[in-house]
């Protein structure tokens, strides 16, 4: 292990010709970065050091104020035993939470003035420790250590790895980790084996950060993910759940999925990915669906409007899941994966299930992966109005969604088939549109509600009341709005046939 490096912020350690240029221009935002929040970090460290503790910037904040990007939530680490923090921050703090104790971590929030704005920090703050699974625990045992270095070497990457002293802001870098930024490299403090051991997760990391920060792995951290990646079985599902939702929701998504793809992390806990992946041979010859899910995940995200969205995202990479299993070779040379959208489902609803997502979540992302051949049947507009009122009626909430989804499975190279594809869901959606400003289409019910139903047939609460909706709700579907008089007099009707 390097000797600790400790120089003023703005003095780029272990800077060679090389990286010098790169490094120069980074280097001239952090310490612009550490004065906007200096006001909150600097009160908060003079009052651990007039209690006789240390305090320092560490990890994500400091390679984010590195990168120029900085923000409101803040990450200390100190030589004060838990205990200790909380006594410190309880009158400093606006509000103090300890959740997370148990692993040496506490929790607050405040309040600071930046430049003329009140801004809001959230802040952890966790003592110097080291951490390690055992080869069944699902937790890590938790011991403290007694020097910012030593807590340093149990970080995941390098560029985690870093440190800043507050007040004085002496910068510590015994790993070359802004080597390592500048070259937007992803390493490990120590061998790569000994920390995917200390925490598997840490190599789904690894692919979250190429995919957040568009860093590249270090082969011989690549090597060690393939060779462990078994050990990520041992890692509770809601953890995998949350870094995986970080990486979908990176800017490059790709990058991560590659290499969870590449290095059969992905085959652990989303094997359905990796079975994407179809052989094909000169006399059947199909789409990449591996490549395909990808191009469909970026153009789903090209069709954003303001933040990421998980559901979508989850649904384009998804919604071909189900082809593996409905996979035919025809007679004439020809593949078919025919009714790929249910299987695919089902299969959606069984490992997102699986890896605790919510009931609502697992809900809508199987909704919208059973749905999205639905607009092939469209043609070249045979639809009728009803046709387009079911569409609406079963994509319910998650229409533009669906929208969205449907325009980024459109991957041919065909430019002419694309733009004719591309006409057509235009005209679709004008159509709803039309339809929308006339019948109010995202609230269709029946012309009559239950308590109408009971009084035009005379009777109570019960079955026939749910099959009476079921019957007007159709006719709404197949001819619109009816008015009140024509539903009534189809409901006596419907109900005289049933004797």
């Amino acid at each position: 292990m390097g000797r600790a490096v400790h120089v003023p912020f703005s003095v780029v350690p272990n800077a060679n010709e090389d990286n010098l240029t790169e490094l120069s221009q980074a280097q001239r935002r952090p310490l612009s970065e550490l004065l906007r929040v200096s006001p909150v970090a600097d009160d908060l460290a003079c009052r651990f050091q007039e209690a006789g503790f240390r305090l320092a910037l560490v990890g994500g904040s400091v390679r984010d104020a590195l990168l120029g990007r900085l923000g409101n939530d803040l990450d200390f680490t100190t030589d004060a035993r838990p205990a200790d923090v909380l006594r410190i921050v309880r009158p400093w703090a606006d509000s103090v939470w300890d959740v997370g104790i148990a692993f040496g971590t506490v929790g607050c929030q405040k309040d600071g003035l930046v430049g003329e704005s009140v801004q809001r920090f959230q802040i952890e703050i966790t003592t110097y420790r080291s951490e390690a699974y055992d080869r069944t625990s699902r937790k890590p045992d938790v011991s403290y250590g007694d020097s910012v270095e030593e807590d340093l070497v149990r970080r995941d990457f390098t560029v985690n790895a870093m440190a800043v002293a507050l007040p004085e802001k002496h910068f510590i870098d015994p790993h070359q980790g802004v080597r390592d930024l500048a070259s937007r490299v992803l390493r490990t403090p120590g061998a790569p084996e000994d920390s995917f051991s200390d925490d598997p997760l840490r190599m789904l990391r690894a692919a979250r950060f190429a995919a957040q920060l568009d860093f590249d792995v270090a082969p011989e951290v690549v090597t060690a993910m393939t060779e462990m990646a078994d050990r990520i079985d041992i890692v509770s599902a809601e953890r995998v759940r949350d870094e995986f939702n970080k990486l979908i929701l990176a800017p490059n998504p790709r990058k991560g999925l590659a290499l969870l793809v590449d290095t059969g992390l992905a085959g652990r806990f989303l094997p359905e990915l990796p079975a994407l992946r179809l052989e094909s041979d000169e006399h059947h010859r199909h789409k990449d669906v591996y490549e395909h899910s990808l191009i469909v995940l970026e153009q789903a995200i090209a069709l954003e409007e303001d933040e990421p969205d998980l559901v979508l995202r989850l649904a384009a990479l998804l919604h071909d899941i189900g082809k593996p299993k409905t996979r035919r070779f025809e007679p004439d040379g020809r593949v078919s994966f025919h009714h790929h959208e249910v299987v695919g489902a089902k299969m959606t609803k069984k490992r997102l299930a699986a890896l605790k997502y919510s009931n609502d979540q697992v809900k809508d992302i199987a909704r919208l992966v059973e749905l999205h051949l639905r607009f092939h049947g469209y043609g070249t507009g045979e639809w009728t109005d009803s046709a387009v009122r079911r569409y609406v009626r079963d994509a319910g909430p998650l229409l533009e969604r669906l929208h969205k989804l449907t325009r980024s499975d459109c991957t041919t190279r065909n430019r002419k088939k694309a733009s004719a594809l591309s006409r057509t869901y235009d005209e679709l959606e004008q159509r709803i549109a039309q339809l929308q400003e006339r019948e109010q289409l995202d609230a269709i019910r029946p012309d009559l509600d239950g308590n109408q139903i009971m009084e035009v047939l005379g009777t109570g609460p019960g079955p026939v009341v749910g099959e009476a909706y079921a019957f007007l709700l159709e006719l709404r579907l197949e001819n619109g709005p009816m008015g009140r008089d024509d539903a009534v007099a189809a409901l006596k009707e419907w109900w005289a046939a049933q004797g």
